[in-house]
């Protein structure tokens, strides 16, 4: 399957990326002046709630990696990571109150007031 093929695959079994957050990513992208940066999300322990989540660009390749493109933009989840994000969708908010990416995660069963962990 191709990364273009994977793309269209079940929504459920990866990541989706809104259009905002894509053209955030490529923005943020292109100030770092790298095309072989991947956007990697993946879950760790931590936090109150005892999973936290990690957005942060990378240029690795693990094996078991699932890779989706997005408007050009890939997104990099591991294989141990990818179970727990099932159908999240990730955006990305520019208001008064809040600027940043936000995960919406079918897969979260209970969150921490400040919403950085879920369980």
């Amino acid at each position: 399957m191709t990364v273009q093929d994977e793309t269209s695959a079940n929504t459920t079994e990866g990541i989706l990326l809104s259009g905002e957050a894509a053209a955030k990513v490529k923005s943020l992208l292109d100030q770092e002046g790298r095309d072989d940066l991947a956007l990697r999300v993946a879950v760790q322990p931590g936090g109150c709630s005892g999973l936290r989540y990690q957005l942060f660009f990378d240029e690795r390749t693990l094996d078991g990696d699932v890779v989706k493109d997005f408007d050009g933009v890939k997104v990099v989840t591991d294989r141990m990571s990818a179970p727990y994000l099932g159908g999240a969708s990730i955006d990305f908010v520019d208001t008064i109150e809040k600027q940043g990416f936000t995960i919406d995660n079918p897969n979260a069963t209970g969150s921490c007031a400040c919403g950085d962990s879920f369980s």
